[in-house]
């Protein structure tokens, strides 16, 4: 081995997704194995082929609403959708929801299948990429641009949006993954874009005219215009809450963002076809130019708003925004502020291309320090122990998924659009640890044969990380399975050093 131990180490856990059996051993230049991985661009195009596209789950998603519309209609136009033997309801309301359900039913089964063949795909690139750097970036970008699957309008698309405008975008530039994540229906409708309309637009006006005559001039229901996009593009997705906005900048950017839709059910109905997964309604835009931070952006529709965005990605608040979540999540939970300022730099000077950035994170010796380390996320560690033990997943993610929810990060579902934290002390606790002891002991039941000397694996997966005391407690093992239990639990593989 060339290198120095703690290079190597850390070039596997702290830049990787942890080792797989024979990983430390191959490496003989680390910065050039984190090269080479950025030359070559994201893995697992076979495991992602053969997953529908985001129109696939649209289409799906209006045939559904169109059966359930039927339902509501009561008689009015009632037709099967699928196989014609939707049965009529009765105008007994308990008979009408049984027979909605049994409708729907064939959606919802569809809908479940196609969740976990996206939850199999993406740990099973996880677990035997020979690009853990770039994949440890793909779930990096995925958090920033934080999409909840707990908002069902959103569910179908999260895995999606990482498959479709994040992957391919990860070294590329970042002007152009966000404008494929702020057009994705993921994030349209998880913050409720498709609904946001102009107060002057000729919806807008419509809707004022039949509130008007309604009697109902209440301000704020006229437009419907809805700033929750523009103002996460501003405060998480680009410049940062710190970033020099104010409110009239988000109000600005969201009337831009007015339009910004997916295709409705409606047309997809008699044999409607949409050809892309994004629509810009521009009955539903709000005319005008558009101020914000400062510049002026010239009417132009749907070019308007990707103006803006392009603006924002280039703003030097987006670059150290960026940097520091960057240097953060690699190095440590407090970075060297001048790593930070060589990232910016590169970052602006390159034309927000991350490729630059990442090599530049690389050739920066704050990231190799000894000293800097992050306690593995529960998504870390069980991708660690999923690639250590060589654990196949067979297509069948709902094990993993039940551990990454008991661990408390459940895939695609935080809590807000900030996405999950990636401070190391908010994963310390006892009953986080405990946690951790008994998912151990699960994953040392489905270790790959191969590996069934203990602490040889034990050697070639922690390296110069295994202690004296890891490394008696696994000779001491009453069996393999408890020697692996043992490994998976030890403090060295808790943390990304």
């Amino acid at each position: 081995m060339n290198a120095s131990g703690n290079d190597v180490t850390a070039v596997v856990n702290r830049f990787g997704l942890g080792a797989k059996p024979g990983e430390l051993a191959s490496i003989r230049d680390p910065r050039g194995w984190l090269d080479a991985q950025i030359a070559r661009g994201p893995d697992g195009g076979n495991m992602l082929a053969g997953l529908p596209a985001s129109l696939d789950y649209l289409r799906e998603e209006a045939q559904l609403q169109l059966t359930r519309r039927e339902f509501k209609q009561d008689g009015r136009g009632r037709r099967a959708f699928l196989s014609g033997d939707v049965q009529s309801a009765s105008q007994d309301g308990l008979a009408n929801a049984a027979a909605l359900k049994q409708a729907l039913k064939p959606f919802r089964e569809e809908a479940r299948k196609e969740l976990l063949a996206e939850a199999a795909a993406r740990y099973q690139i996880a677990t035997t990429t020979d690009t853990p750097f770039v994949e440890r970036l793909v779930h990096f970008w995925s958090n920033h641009f934080a999409v909840s699957v707990d908002k069902r309008p959103a569910r179908l698309f999260a895995a999606p949006m990482e498959r479709e405008a994040i992957r391919p975008h990860v070294t590329g530039r970042f002007a152009d993954m966000l404008l494929a994540v702020e057009t994705h229906p993921a994030m349209l409708l998880y913050l409720d874009n498709v609904r946001s309309v102009g107060p002057n637009s000729r919806l807008g006006r419509r809707i004022a005219m039949q509130l008007a005559r309604k009697g109902d001039m209440a301000e704020g229901k006229a437009g419907g215009l809805n700033e929750n996009l523009g103002r996460e593009a501003m405060e998480l997705h680009t410049v940062g809450v710190n970033g020099g906005y104010t409110q009239a900048d988000v109000t600005e950017f969201s009337r831009a963002l007015t339009g910004w839709s997916v295709p409705y059910p409606r047309d997809f109905a008699n044999g409607g076809q949409p050809q892309s997964a994004f629509v810009f309604r521009a009955n539903a835009h709000e005319p005008g130019a558009r101020r914000v931070m400062g510049r002026t952006f010239a009417a132009g529709g749907f070019e308007q708003g990707k103006a803006i965005l392009d603006f924002l990605a280039r703003q030097p608040a987006t670059a150290k925004h960026l940097s520091l979540q960057l240097a953060q999540h690699f190095v440590s939970d407090d970075p060297p502020q001048s790593l930070v300022d060589r990232m910016a730099k590169t970052y602006l000077d390159h034309d927000t291309d991350l490729a630059a950035v990442y090599r530049t994170l690389v050739a920066s010796p704050e990231a190799w320090d000894a000293g800097a380390r992050k306690f593995r996320t529960p998504q870390d560690f069980v991708i660690a122990a999923l690639r250590a033990g060589q654990i196949e997943l067979d297509g069948k993610p709902q094990p993993v998924l039940a551990l990454l929810t008991n661990l408390g990060e459940p895939m695609f579902d935080p809590r807000s659009p900030a996405g999950f934290t990636d401070n190391s002390a908010n994963w310390i606790d006892a009953d986080g640890l405990w946690k951790r002891v008994q998912a151990a002991e699960a994953f040392s039941a489905r270790v790959a044969p191969t590996n069934a000397q203990p602490l040889a694996f034990a050697q070639d997966i922690l390296g110069p990380l295994l202690d004296e005391d890891t490394a008696q407690a696994i000779k001491r093992a009453e069996s393999a399975r408890q020697a692996h239990a043992t490994l998976f639990a030890c403090p060295a593989f808790q943390w990304r050093v």
